[in-house]
């Protein structure tokens, strides 16, 4: 097959998976991940047999073992686990999960059924949008614990944290500084998980930080975990969007900045 072909056929997925909710920049996002390790799996091969220091049980022969639900929890907690890597290994592997990860069905519907009953899935951060690798992708944090096998389900309620609605950065122009997630650390209270205290309530609609049962959480359609309550100003306040200038600067901006994270994948692969 040829490589316009190839890149032909990856990009005609694209419209499939826009048709069930998955935007571009997802699919993109996810796509980046694989051929990393792809390619550091290529790497370690003949003729170049280059050290790439992806631990054995989280490399790309590890995924092709695994079919269905247990291939989607096996790619998640890959994610996890290289996060935790240093360097730019670590920085690649964020544990950073587009929205379709929350509420897609199927396969996606039965690895959030198991990440409730087999972890301890206490907090999910909503990020604000395009932070990370490109403007429009949505994302979120989630934070759980491994548990070993119970007859129970381990996670009895989940936090959430909207970091998103109303919430405006640029990767350079308007960086998000580690100051503004101090209204998180604070809410999240590391220290003591079991002393939370939202900020939402009835009273207060506009709270970022409030709590789900597990059972309000199993009871959703698809066991969604794509969940919001705050306003977005911008759907009825159309007269203050950025102007379009600022837009497409923005749009640059970001689209510079994703060239250079490819760069510096590149640049640790071939110094491997």
């Amino acid at each position: 097959m040829s490589t316009q072909a190839i890149v032909s056929k990856v990009w005609s997925f694209c419209n499939t998976f826009r048709d069930d909710g998955v935007g571009y920049s997802d699919y993109l996002e996810q796509l980046t991940y694989l051929l990393f390790l792809k390619m550091a799996d290529e790497y370690s091969r003949p003729p170049y047999k280059r050290p790439t220091g992806i631990p054995m049980e989280y490399d790309w022969s590890s995924l092709t073992t695994k079919r269905g639900a247990d291939l989607e929890l096996h790619y998640l907690k890959i994610l996890q686990e290289l996060a935790r890597e240093k360097g730019i290994l670590g920085q690649i592997f964020t544990v950073v999960l587009p929205d379709n990860v929350l509420f897609e069905g199927g396969a996606g519907e039965k690895v959030r059924k198991k990440l409730l009953e087999k972890t301890d899935l206490h907090t999910i951060l909503r990020l604000p949008t395009g932070v990370f690798y490109k403007q429009g992708v949505k994302a979120n944090v989630l934070f759980f614990d491994n548990k070993p096998a119970a007859k129970d389900s381990w996670t009895k309620e989940v936090w959430y944290y909207d970091f998103r609605t109303n919430v405006h950065f640029t990767l350079k122009k308007n960086p998000m500084q580690k100051a503004n997630l101090q209204d998180f650390i604070n809410c999240y209270s590391p220290q003591n998980r079991a002393q939370r205290q939202p900020t939402w309530s009835e009273t207060n609609p506009e709270g970022r930080w409030r709590k789900f049962t597990y059972d309000e959480l199993i009871s959703r359609d698809k066991t969604s975990l794509d969940i919001f309550w705050l306003k977005d100003n911008s759907l009825t306040d159309l007269d203050n969007l950025p102007d379009p200038d600022v837009l497409a600067t923005e749009i640059i901006e970001n689209l510079a900045a994703g060239l250079e994270n490819f760069k510096a994948i590149a640049a640790t692969l071939n110094q491997s």
